[in-house]
């Protein structure tokens, strides 16, 4: 810190810098369709400049502790409700050494309860599916779909199991607009105080009347977070996704926090990146717009093989951004039966994409939209990053079953999912830096990871929360 102004007092001037080019505020001043408050209001607190040590993405100790203090005591999203619409159907989610199963019961709820068999310990079972019961494929002792134990054989000699003592043990189950989430220890914040503000901020866009209609996950090699925080900020976008500066502005996004749990970058689409504009770059909003149908992943045309591509003709005297806005609200219009004409050209356009701690990452807007997870892999070096498309199912139509994931290998890429369209050239472009990352964090000889204060502020709150749990703050050390 010995290069800060000496006039500066600690923290008051400090992470106030923006980049140059138009604002996040000014560019909802100029949006055709006024935008909800909550798009509106700043969210920002320094937090320190500080470095991350390195060691909390490579060491096994340090993934220990998440495991030990972390994992078991947060919310976790482990499916979506059309993933198991029936009663009897299960979902296995695994994750940080655990494994569950989420079952539908009768009366339409939803029980979560550990995947493993009381006698000796194996899995009862390893894929989705639709069942009454869970039987032991080692030795048949069974139980009920509510996890209730329902029967073994040879009982004359367990006659120290007694049934009321053998039911799985079970999970907290929450629920919030087609997403199921799990909690493995109970108490603590409920779901809804957990996501704060995310369902007031989601309310507009109406997750509960989607459907998952990709979904794809990738073993990386990089740790989980390595991972996670390469999709915190979008000023990256500069030298590894230089194709979408002409229709992104990368370094004027707004990063914004809420309390512990909840954060958001707010990156605006249809206008050039301020590094293009410095520069003096640029051929006219036309081109914009032509470079954003090119290679924007979520252009409505990308999820309908079938469909025509965007044409769209900026009108004389009209920006881009207003001309795709306009655009975009008659294909939701003309896709869904549902009008648009009250969403923003942030809503219908821009990457709004919001975090939960610790793993949990929908984008906001309108459909369809992008979910993410990460998940730790077997060492620290390792994770699993999963994707999922959101679509709105046309109005009046069934919720159909969520589409099946399809699960990519270490030595594969991305491009190998083609339903992924852009998207997956895109997340390639990311998967050149992130084993570097990796190996660089293993042998950086100052074991230091320094952020930005405003860009990187979500990066910064996460680690914050992180923490919390490492410590005891927040978990089930809490006022102990």
């Amino acid at each position: 810190m010995a290069d800060r102004d000496p006039d500066i007092i600690e923290g008051a001037r400090l992470g106030e810098d923006r980049s140059e080019g138009i604002s996040w505020a000014e560019l909802m001043d100029l949006d055709s369709v006024p935008p909800p408050q909550f798009l509106r209001e700043e969210s920002y607190s320094y937090r320190g400049s500080e470095p991350i040590p390195a060691e909390r993405y490579t060491s096994e100790e340090f993934a220990a502790l998440e495991r030990e203090r972390m994992w078991p005591y947060v919310w976790q999203f482990a499916a979506r409700e059309e993933e198991l619409p029936e009663a009897g159907d299960y979902v296995v989610y695994e994750n940080a050494g655990r494994s569950f199963i989420l079952s539908r019961q009768d009366d339409g709820s939803i029980r979560a309860f550990h995947n493993v068999c009381l006698h000796r310990g194996r899995k009862l079972r390893t894929e989705d599916g639709n069942a009454d019961t869970f039987t032991c494929p080692f030795h048949a002792f069974s139980w009920n779909k509510d996890a209730s134990f329902n029967k073994m054989p040879c009982a004359w000699d367990f006659p120290h199991l007694k049934p009321g003592s053998m039911d799985l043990p079970q999970a907290e189950v929450g629920r919030w607009a087609g997403y199921v989430f799990i909690r493995e220890e109970s108490g603590g914040p409920s779901l809804e105080e957990y996501l704060a503000p995310l369902p007031e901020h989601f309310k507009r866009w109406r997750h509960e009347e989607c459907a998952t209609v990709m979904h794809v996950a990738k073993e990386v090699p990089a740790n989980w977070k390595v991972t996670m925080e390469a999709f915190m900020e979008a000023w990256h976008t500069i030298v590894t996704h230089p194709q979408l500066l002409p229709f992104t502005g990368d370094s004027n996004a707004a990063y914004w926090t809420f309390g512990d749990n909840v954060n958001v970058n707010l990156v605006p689409f249809g206008v050039m990146s301020p590094h293009i504009v410095a520069s003096g770059g640029g051929q006219g909003e036309q081109w914009i717009v032509d470079e954003f149908i090119k290679y924007n992943g979520r252009s409505s045309d990308n999820y309908d093989p079938g469909a025509d591509p965007m044409a769209i003709e900026v009108p004389e005297g009209q920006k881009a951004r207003e001309a795709l806005g306009n655009r975009m609200r008659e294909v939701y219009t003309q896709q869904t039966g549902y009008d648009h004409s009250d969403a923003t050209d942030a809503e219908v356009l821009d990457a709004l994409v919001y975090n939960v701690f610790p793993n949990f990452g929908p984008w906001g807007g309108f459909m369809p939209n992008i979910v993410y997870s990460w998940f730790p892999g077997s060492t620290p070096d390792t994770c699993v990053m999963d994707v999922r498309i959101l679509a709105r199912v046309k109005k009046g139509e069934p919720i159909p079953r969520a589409a099946p994931r399809k699960f990519l290998r270490l030595d594969q890429k991305w491009t190998e999912a083609p339903e992924l369209g852009g998207l997956g050239d895109v997340f390639e472009q990311d998967m050149d830096n992130l084993p570097y990352v990796q190996q660089g964090l293993h042998v950086s000889k100052t074991g230091d990871v320094n952020l930005g204060n405003y860009q990187e502020i979500r990066i910064r709150q996460f680690q914050d929360t992180m923490m919390k749990y490492i410590n005891g703050e927040l978990g089930g050390s809490a006022g102990k």
